[in-house]
């Protein structure tokens, strides 16, 4: 059923600052568990349902909707339907960056009920959950401000010819997003795929469905079309895989495991064709340089990199690089800087960590701390589950990494960190770049020719020099190699969602 208006008007009006008054909020939460298809919520056709549950407590929070082909199939028919009547898609980029707009300010008004919602649905601490809603917001309002200056081309044409070179909308854009970072991933997406004109079906993970709903109830009342935006939850295997073999469906946006990516490219092959933007795993490589200025800052941030979101992030800095003459000095900052990073109850808006998202993601990083062991690692923080209820791992570290030991190369989605050592730039280049991943890189120099030599050497759609994750909505976020091949985020973000076409006329009399 919807949130009631009541609660919706508290968690608005009202800024919890403790546990007690998060705990509160939740407790009063009613979920929409419906898929939301051509403008109204309705269930599966086939009745069926998956449960979604709260990892810090264990407790069932609803059962939901799961979609499959023939859902696929209605969403898909409505979202094509709509696109042919043009009246989003030949809207002006003016009036579309309004109704984008009046979504970014609900969104604002019900800031907290959809952060909330993220909390209890993956586990991610309060105050976490807060950034990426305001991380959201940020991404609609500026993809909303640009979509109407942007400008098309005139090519360079003798007086006999004039051509224009101009962007048209693709058509129908399937989103299937992670668990992780639920509603900054699905804006991401949908954000500019809206702005440039598109219908947009959103997959939500089975993992984390909730906020995904709601966000289409403020989409109707933000003045979206019928059709033009739609939720399907269910499965990746049933409607994310109707989605992809789907002809009608025109572009694939996908943020997940590289395995699925692959996935998805040949569903891709096997249908239409359609377009396909992937970002996939990392590895990433945090490089420290015996000339960091501030190993202390350094450290901080190396901790943060890693154990932010219980490390379920994709550009975590989950592979440390140091060099080995300040190696034992910086490691051991870490871990003071990772003891203070504990998990705890989720609603404390004081807890760093949360719990992971589920007993299949404790239970796989759980495996891989005790294979790093089994391999030769050194362990130096972490490495036992906390007791009581809900799934959670704390910080854990491992010293006396080599690059043939799964905790050194494999995805592990979790907070372990694994530390390298290397003695010049050459080896720490090469350690970096010893990867199938190039999501992101970080390097901690204050020599301006060496970062300028290592960042453009590293293998990776993105480098963070003296930072880790630190750029706003006007860069590009994507990766390299199996990290995928698409770009979210600024400008670039609706070359993805945009087809360029060619008019080439004769002025001849």
């Amino acid at each position: 059923m919807n949130t009631p208006t009541t609660v919706s008007t508290i968690i608005s009006t009202t800024a919890p600052t403790n546990q007690t008054e998060w705990q509160a909020l939740a407790e009063k939460l009613d979920f929409e568990t419906r898929a939301y298809i051509n403008d109204r919520f309705v269930d599966a056709q086939s009745g069926n349902t998956l449960t979604t549950i709260n990892p810090a407590t264990g407790s069932v929070l609803a059962e939901v909707a799961s979609c499959d082909d023939a859902d696929a199939a209605l969403a898909v028919k409505a979202a094509q339907e709509a696109f042919q009547r043009g009246d989003w898609a030949r809207r002006s980029p003016t009036q579309r960056k309004v109704t984008l707009l009046k979504l970014a300010d609900l969104m604002q008004d019900h800031k907290h009920e959809l952060a909330l919602l993220d909390t209890l649905d993956m586990g991610k601490p309060i105050s976490s959950a807060l950034g990426d809603i305001d991380g959201a917001i940020s991404c609609l309002r500026y993809t909303a401000e640009s979509i109407d200056k942007l400008y098309g081309e005139v090519a360079p044409t003798g007086d006999n010819n004039l051509g224009l070179i101009v962007r048209e909308p693709l058509g129908v854009v399937a989103a299937i997003v992670p668990w992780n970072f639920p509603l900054m991933m699905t804006a991401w997406k949908i954000a500019p795929a809206l702005a440039a004109g598109n219908s947009v079906i959103l997959k939500p993970s089975e993992k984390s469905p909730l906020s995904a709903l709601r966000l289409a109830s403020l989409s109707k009342q933000a003045g979206l079309p019928m059709g033009v935006f739609q939720v399907l939850p269910g499965y990746g295997h049933t409607v994310g895989k109707a989605l992809a073999l789907s002809m009608q469906v025109d572009c694939l946006a996908f943020t997940g495991s590289t395995q699925v990516g692959k996935q998805l490219m040949q569903y891709a092959g096997q249908s239409n064709l359609k377009r396909v933007y992937l970002e996939c795993g990392g590895k990433s490589p945090n490089i420290i340089f015996a000339d960091c200025q501030n190993l202390d800052k350094a450290a901080q941030h190396a901790a943060t990199a890693i154990f932010h979101n219980q490390g379920e992030v994709c550009i975590a800095g989950s592979r440390l690089l140091v060099e080995n003459s300040i190696r034992e000095d910086f490691v051991a900052r870490v871990v003071k800087a990772a003891e203070q990073m504990q998990p705890g109850d989720p609603l404390d808006p004081e807890s760093f960590m949360g719990a992971m998202v589920d007993e299949t993601q404790y239970r796989r990083v759980l495996d891989y701390i005790q294979q790093g062991q089994e391999e030769g690692a050194t362990l130096r923080a972490g490495g036992e589950p906390l007791n009581g209820p809900g799934l959670f791992i704390p910080p854990t570290i491992f010293d006396d990494v080599t690059p043939k030991m799964a905790v050194g190369r494999e995805e592990i989605f979790g907070p372990v960190l694994a530390v390298f050592g290397f003695d010049n730039e050459d080896e720490a280049l090469a350690l970096a770049n010893d990867s199938d991943f190039g999501l992101a890189a970080g390097v901690w120099s204050q020599n301006i020719d060496r970062v300028m030599r290592v960042s453009r050497k590293l293998q990776s759609g993105q480098v963070y020099v003296n930072n880790w994750a630190g750029p706003d909505m006007t860069v590009p976020f994507g990766g390299v190699k199996q990290s995928g091949n698409g770009r979210d985020k600024s400008l670039h973000s609706l070359d993805e969602y945009t087809e360029i076409k060619t008019i080439w006329m004769s002025l001849q009399p």
